[in-house]
């Protein structure tokens, strides 16, 4: 029952009342056997929680908050590090996010390790990111410069 000082919910003060009133009834001599101690402890402890419960959660509110826990939408035009080089091929750069090593991809051109970005969004598990300044031409323009 102590314990519900700590965490509140009402459900370990209901089956500590429920033990309390038990032992009660065992040494008023009302049980007798470890079976019927049992079935009265757990029938008590189930009514209590549903009967009472709802009226105390009523008038005992809880502290509560609300928060969207929208990880993509927190996570856009952050600027992180690149630790792996990133391209616009593959996914097998990484970039460090948060404290975590993540799987990245650049919109345009490769990236090298040490530089910045800036992340857009998410595919599945690997974002997606844009450098920020100056960036390396992509094998693609490089093919098209030359051409020209």
């Amino acid at each position: 029952m102590l314990l519900e000082l700590a965490l509140p919910g009402g459900v370990a003060l209901f089956l500590g009342f429920s033990g309390i009133s038990v032992g009660l009834l065992r040494f008023l001599g009302l049980l007798s056997s470890t079976g019927a101690s049992i079935a009265v402890w757990l029938i008590l402890s189930v009514v209590l929680t549903i009967a009472i419960r709802p009226f105390i959660k009523k008038y005992l509110k809880p502290e509560s908050y609300f928060k969207y826990a929208d990880e993509d939408y927190e996570a856009m035009d952050q600027i992180v590090d690149v630790i792996e080089e990133i391209n616009e091929e593959n996914n097998s750069g990484r970039i460090r996010l948060d404290g975590t090593s993540w799987r990245a991809k650049s919109l345009e051109g490769t990236i090298k390790a040490g530089e910045k970005v800036r992340i857009q969004y998410r595919e599945n598990t690997t974002w997606i990111v844009e450098a920020l300044g100056v960036k390396e031409p992509s094998k693609e323009q490089l093919k098209n410069r030359n051409k020209n």
